[in-house]
């Protein structure tokens, strides 16, 4: 496993849509291993293949409840409900969080790791990981759907250690 270099804000690769994984072999599960170590090196909540540079359609999502990382393969939203006003930041954004609306509940429909096809009922939290997600593998950002004037930048914790 490896920490993958995480493209950043101004990458054209983050505005490219992502292809559909037609073969689970091996090679992607290599990747799948390294996107999950690289969120959590990163304390992230979600990460998509094309953050690390690959235009393929796979995302991991860890909420840190126990349950262990979600991957899903060419993942899809099939219903929608409500709405809820989040923040939300992004591991290719450092720093930077705004509001936004997202659905309050969705359905999507995707394979794991494995191949099999799973379908995930999700709120809350895990709702809106999924759909900024589905987002990145569209060529979406959280950062053109911001509700105007929540834009904050936050500074980073300088490490006073040495």
């Amino acid at each position: 496993m490896a920490i993958r270099q995480i493209r950043e804000e101004g990458d054209e690769i983050l505005k490219k849509k992502s292809r559909v994984i037609e073969n689970i072999d091996a090679k992607l599960q290599d990747l799948i291993d390294d996107m999950i170590e690289t969120m959590h090196k990163f304390n992230g909540v979600g990460l998509a293949a094309v953050q690390v540079g690959i235009l393929k359609r796979v995302v991991v999502i860890d909420l840190y409840d126990d349950k262990g990382p979600i991957v899903l393969i060419n993942p899809e939203i099939k219903k929608e409900k409500g709405e809820q006003e989040v923040e939300e930041g992004c591991l290719s954004f450092p720093n930077k969080f705004a509001k936004i609306i997202r659905p309050a509940e969705v359905v999507v429909e995707a394979l794991d790791r494995d191949g099999n096809k799973i379908k995930i009922k999700a709120k809350e939290l895990l709702a809106q990981a999924i759909c900024h997600e589905v987002d990145h593998l569209n060529g979406e950002v959280f950062i053109d759907k911001i509700i105007p004037g929540t834009l904050e930048y936050v500074e980073p914790e300088t490490d006073t250690k040495k």
